[in-house]
């Protein structure tokens, strides 16, 4: 379902060269597959040449069988807003909206009618549990809830692959267990491929796939 094929994207920091390297690896639909490896190994850089945040300056990636790394600006955007959902560590919640209109937001972006992006949106937050939280904002939520809800926007368009970066990070061990088995369900359950940057033992544990990184070159690959 996601193909990286031979990505390099190199950069400077520090007056040293970091990136990826001649990364390839292949993630069928349905698999939760982690990237694993120390801070500076690769991985959130990885994670946004999949996302098309970002561009390989060799290599390609190619989503459902269809190279999409060298679309057009404007073809990337609709392919992110349609197909893709992201993650991030800190949430990136709307603080002045409640966690329904959060959820809602990328469905409206898309065109969808108020009531259809409300039913969507609601019907997601149910599904990871915070139903009855629907009408609070982000300042109203645990961390693990509101992380619940940044996977409820990241599901509610249906996506085909969800990329997520260190999403247990700002979780303590209590609720970044649960909520990576929620992201194993899902998985199962709606077909869904994610791809999880992080170096948690508890996230890999999970994982379907482990792809291992080092200095910004694919070392191993482990099915747990």
């Amino acid at each position: 379902m996601l193909e990286l094929r031979n990505l390099t994207r190199a950069y400077e920091l520090g007056g040293e060269r970091a990136g990826v390297f001649d990364v390839s690896l292949e993630v069928s639909q349905g698999c939760l597959a982690v990237l694993a490896g120390p801070s500076g190994s690769g991985k959130t850089t990885l994670l946004q040449l999949a996302g098309l945040l970002d561009l390989p300056d060799a290599g390609e990636v190619r989503l459902a069988g269809q190279a999409v790394s060298h679309l057009p600006e404007k073809a990337r955007c609709d392919l992110r807003l349609r197909r893709l959902g992201f993650v991030f560590q800190a949430f990136n919640l709307v603080p002045v909206l409640s966690a329904l209109e959060n959820v809602m937001l990328p469905l409206q972006l898309q065109g969808l009618a108020d009531d259809e992006a409300r039913r969507r949106a609601g019907a997601a937050l149910e599904r990871v549990g915070l139903a009855d939280r629907a009408h609070h904002r982000p300042d109203q939520l645990s961390g693990g809830q509101q992380q619940r809800a940044a996977i409820a926007r990241a599901l509610a368009p249906e996506p085909l692959l969800v990329l997520a970066d260190e999403p247990t990070a700002s979780l303590d061990h209590a609720h970044g267990g649960p909520l990576m088995d929620l992201l194993a369900e899902l998985a199962q359950e709606r077909g869904v491929t994610f791809l999880v940057a992080s170096h948690d033992p508890s996230v890999i544990a999970r994982a379907h796939r482990v792809f291992r990184l080092m200095d910004g070159k694919l070392i191993g690959e482990e099915r747990p």
